[in-house]
């Protein structure tokens, strides 16, 4: 009997109690959304396995045998630990809770979603929301991240799924002083003779310039004696005066409405980096996961509800 109770599946433990619970193998099929006849060979299969009968069955009655009185008690305390996981799932679907964690570029979280960050917590009391904002590329699976915020072409994982947020517009951007003293540019070209603080680009080397006015295209690295990988310093050292900056309209924005940047060749754009929400490519999606990237979503403006893009395979 030990022997074979170690090979007893529990889930037809939990055939044997529903079956018990409602004296009907067809009643017990409809609770358990499949057929009788399953039902039927299930069990007959766990009597098999354990030796002896569990049920006797008449045309008209069943009645549990001394076995099945004796193992009705352990089979309900599986369909209770069933019920109490689905209770629990299902309380998790409908209020978002436990640690998420997140890592997005730290421009992003400081210039755009500071107060927005602060409002999701605010509204989601039972999550704890832990921000990584480190310039690194963190690998989002093994480092055990829930999201992570990417911005430009993302790589080719099978593992991943993404939904896009938003496009940034980007331009030219310079303090009032700054352009008082040497001048506006007229034309691309104009940006030789003129200072610039510069993006670093992944490589440790300043980013380049493209240029985009409809179909006309220019390229090049204007000279600058200041460059880093953070697009909040160079904004403040344009606003100071360092030079002319390059970066996304969002970022921009608030300088240039107190009046501290304005725009550079306003006919002139740099490219639209695309911000992706990237998370683990599952079906089931926790809800504090989903809730954090609703909100990027919303809080952006752009965002694709209900549509997930499964990253191609490498």
């Amino acid at each position: 009997m030990e022997q074979s109770f170690r090979h007893v599946d529990p889930n037809d433990l939990l055939i044997f109690a529903i079956v018990a619970e409602l004296g009907s193998f067809s009643r017990a099929a409809d609770r358990l959304g499949m057929p009788k006849s399953t039902v039927s060979r299930r069990l007959a299969g766990l009597e098999a396995r354990l030796g002896e009968r569990l049920l006797l069955r008449t045309t008209r009655r069943q009645a549990l045998t001394e076995l099945g009185g004796q193992l009705l008690e352990h089979a309900r305390q599986v369909a209770a630990e069933v019920d109490a996981v689905t209770a629990l799932s299902e309380h998790r679907q409908a209020i978002p809770t436990g640690r998420l964690r997140v890592s997005m570029p730290s421009d992003f979280a400081n210039l755009l979603l500071a107060d927005t960050l602060a409002a999701f917590v605010a509204l989601h009391p039972a999550i704890a929301l832990e921000l990584d904002l480190s310039p690194r590329r963190v690998d989002l699976l093994s480092e055990g991240f829930d999201v992570v915020v990417r911005m430009g072409a993302l790589p080719d994982d099978s593992l991943l799924a993404a939904r896009r947020l938003a496009a940034f517009p980007s331009g030219l951007y310079a303090a009032p002083a700054y352009l008082a003293a040497h001048g506006e540019p007229q034309s691309p070209d104009d940006l030789e003779r003129h200072e610039s603080v510069r993006l670093l680009s992944s490589g440790g080397e300043p980013a380049t310039w493209t240029l985009l006015r409809g179909k006309h295209r220019w390229t090049g690295v204007p000279r600058g004696r200041a460059s880093a990988n953070s697009p909040e310093l160079l904004i403040r050292l344009a606003r100071a005066g360092a030079g002319i900056v390059g970066v996304s309209d969002y970022f921009a924005l608030p300088d240039v409405q107190r009046g501290a940047l304005q725009r550079v060749l306003p006919d002139w754009c740099l490219p639209s980096p695309t911000a992706w929400a990237v998370f683990p490519g599952r079906k089931l999606m926790p809800a504090k996961t989903r809730a954090f990237i609703d909100m990027l979503g919303l809080v952006l403006g752009k965002a694709e509800f209900g549509v997930s893009h499964e990253l191609p395979h490498a």
